[in-house]
């Protein structure tokens, strides 16, 4: 009695767009978790994974993560501006970001490419300039530190690289229409 073949397991690498924090990894995790797919590597704008050509086709996969707001990425171009984009997520929200090192420093050090270069790329590739896209990324963190309430303006000022307080709420009134200091007043009434 002949046993069973196993089918060949096919293993891919794909770059997504649209992956910006943790929860989009455990929720691809999460959904992925199919009969027939085992995910390998999981990180913000990547995805390694092997499937069961005979349980899932790469059709199905593609439906699953666009279902979820996620796009596949196939030009070289773009998946480097998602590096990038990714690369400056990471700086400001979850590591802890250094004020001392300019964005510009941190983006040519990392890719090895010239910093205008880069800025030009994802100004090409994206609906937004790569300062501005750094920008309302920087004022969500300031949003998210002044709702933990544990540091003052100065202090998140300073953090966030801003030379001052009037600085930052300058930058924050541009992005948010509101002053810093009303936003926290907001968030102490609602509180």
């Amino acid at each position: 009695m002949p046993g069973k073949r196993k089918s060949a397991l096919i293993r891919k690498t794909i770059h997504v767009k649209n992956m910006v924090c943790n929860c989009c990894i455990h929720l691809l995790r999460k959904e992925l978790a199919i009969d027939g797919i085992t995910v390998h590597d999981i990180r913000l704008g990547c995805l390694e994974f092997s499937y069961d050509p005979k349980k899932v086709s790469l059709k199905i996969i593609h439906g699953l993560l666009e279902q979820y707001g996620f796009e596949i990425i196939i030009d070289k171009e773009k998946i480097l501006v998602e590096q990038i984009r990714q690369a400056m997520i990471d700086l400001i929200h979850n590591s802890t970001y250094n004020a001392m090192v300019r964005n510009s420093d941190y983006l040519v050090e990392r890719f090895g490419m010239s910093y205008p270069y880069i800025s030009s790329l994802f100004s090409k590739h994206e609906k937004i300039t790569l300062e501005k896209f750094t920008i309302m990324h920087k004022i969500e963190k300031v949003k998210e530190l002044i709702m933990y309430g544990n540091l003052t303006l100065s202090e998140i000022a300073y953090m966030m690289g801003y030379s001052s307080v009037q600085y930052l709420s300058t930058q924050f009134r541009s992005v948010t229409g509101v002053s810093v200091t009303d936003y926290k007043s907001d968030l102490n009434r609602e509180q």
